[in-house]
This record gives structure tokens, sequence and C-alpha cells, in this order.
């Protein structure tokens, strides 16, 4: 299959090409930058606001399938005017291109932060976090995710042929990371294990790289299986953290304080369950196999419906 992938070079882009890849796919790769790539995956530079080159970069790729990842990655990294124009326009511009080009599907990335946590008065209505619960973000990077998410759902009402979705991948962590190098908020995976503090800034959420990727590529590969307009979380079903996350959670976020007991079993304050119902998908990587390794959770007594993620 023709697969189209934008930001392919980026901590989660590179694994989704790469995956793709191993599955047999036919993958191009669009970045702002030259990437090096090894043989069998086509590089492609092309700014995609720019309306003439991505309407020729559609037409010379024909994709059967469109994966969209690139944009600003995170909260603050730009100003606040800049993050929402860029994130939402490209969103628009290459979801609208792939269902125009007869893309059987196309799929872009969310946040977790379209949940709106990390404000003193955040309090959830109910844990773990799953894809019904309302979104309420607070900052221009949440609300960018949640009109990506909202152009999802758009076009998803007058597509026939495009089936599109979005997936919210957790704090996403990369083969480099596990292996000792900085994450995105410039800790290591070990610090944030040692200090809840640091982890808690994303509620101790966590997804291999590895494992997202297989999420995108499920949904490339069974677009029959997604409804359409679909959003899935894409988090590990454990928390980042040495133990259950009930009294951290109430500690660093006093507003969850009365619902954070839920979790007192070891889950994980997001649930994926709709993702492993429509799609299979179960993520097979923990911090364990990395941090502590033959350190891994056991869930198999649990009756909630997490432990089958």
């Amino acid at each position: 299959m023709r697969v189209l992938v934008t930001g392919g070079s980026g901590r989660l882009g590179r694994s989704v090409v790469a995956v793709l890849a191993a599955r047999g796919h036919d993958v191009t790769s669009v970045d702002t930058a030259e990437h090096p790539w090894p043989e069998g995956i086509t590089p492609a530079v092309c700014d995609l606001l720019d309306s003439k080159a991505r309407t020729e970069l559609f037409a010379r790729t024909a994709p059967e399938s469109v994966v969209h990842l690139a944009g600003i990655a995170v909260p603050f990294a730009r100003p606040d005017a800049e993050t929402l124009r860029v994130n939402t326009t490209l969103a628009w511009e290459v979801l609208t291109a792939a269902v125009r080009a007869g893309a059987h599907s196309a799929v872009a990335a969310s946040s977790p932060t379209v949940y709106g946590y990390n404000t003193p008065s955040w309090k959830p209505r109910y844990l773990p976090l799953d894809e019904d619960h309302p979104v309420a973000p607070w900052h221009a990077y949440g609300l960018s995710k949640a009109v990506v998410e909202e152009t999802v759902r758009t076009l998803a009402r007058t597509s026939e042929t495009c089936v599109l979705s979005a997936v919210r991948p957790g704090y996403v962590v990369s083969p480099e990371e596990w292996r000792g190098a900085t994450t995105q908020q410039g800790h290591t995976i070990a610090e944030r294990l040692d200090d809840p503090a640091l982890a808690a800034g994303s509620l101790f959420n966590y997804v291999d790289a590895h494992d997202a990727a297989e999420l995108f590529a499920l949904i490339v590969e069974n677009p029959g299986r997604v409804p359409g307009g679909s959003v899935y979380n894409a988090v590990a079903p454990d928390p980042l953290a040495r133990g259950p996350v009930d009294a951290d959670l109430a500690r660093l976020h006093p507003a969850t304080a009365e619902l954070a007991p839920a979790l007192a079993d070891g889950r994980a304050v997001f649930s994926s369950e709709r993702a492993h119902r429509d799609l299979g998908w179960k993520p097979k990587r923990t911090w364990r196999d990395h941090v502590d390794p033959g350190e891994r959770p056991d869930h198999s007594d649990r009756g909630d419906h997490t432990e089958r993620i």
C-alpha cells in the first residue's frame, strides 16, 4: 500500500515510517528538510503549508493512506498564535488533500493534552480517562489538537470513500530515550521514575514509540474496522511510576483526590480500551523492560476493562 507520512523524521514519525515499511508498505516520508532514510523508504521535502507544493506532492505520490504527524509537537515551543495556526491549518489542508487524492484512510496525531490537565482546578469526571470523557484544553497546543480532532469528524461527515480518524499518543518514548537520552521535557526516563513530580506533568502516561506506530499501522491496514471520525487513546496500560499512582496523583493534582483511588490497583490514568476493542491493539513494551528489567506488572487478576489492553 502507498502510505504518505507527514513529519516522518520526528520522535514518533521515525517509528511510524519504520513499522509501516517493515510491514511491506510503500512509504513516503514528508518533512520540511532532508532526512536520511534507508533503502525502501522514499523521502520527500515539502512545505505542506504551500498549496502548490502540497498539490504536487499528492499528485506525485497518489497515496492510498495518509498518516499526518507534522506540526508543532509540544506545548509552548512556539508563540501560541503560531502553534494554533500551524497545527490547525496543516490538519485541514493535509486531510482534505488525502480525501481529494482518493486515499481510503487518513489518520492524524492528536494529544492527551486535549483533556486539559495541569491547571489547579482541573478535575476529571471519572478515572481512568477514556475517549468519551469531555475535553477542556487550556493552552494553544491542546486547543490545536482538539481542532484537529474536530477536523477529522467534520471531514468524516461528508467523505464516502476515506475513513478519517485521530490518535492521541501518550508521552512517546523513542528507542534512544529508552537507552538514556533525554526526553522532550529534558529528563531521562529514569529521572522521571525517580521523581514523581516530573512524570505527574503528563499524568504518568507514556507509550513506546514502536507500540504507538503499530496502532497507526493497524488503522492504515484496517479502515473497515474504524468508524469514521473515531479518536483513539494510545497509552501503555501501566503508569510511568514504580507503583500505583493514586497517592501521587492526589498529592500533585489535588482536585483528583476524590477519584484517584480508582487507580490503586496499578492502572494508568488513561484507558486505551477503544483501540483494543476496534483494532486489537495491545502495547507490548513497558518501561520495566529498560529501567527495571524483569519487573513487569501482573494484570491477570483484574476484572476491569483496562486489563485487556
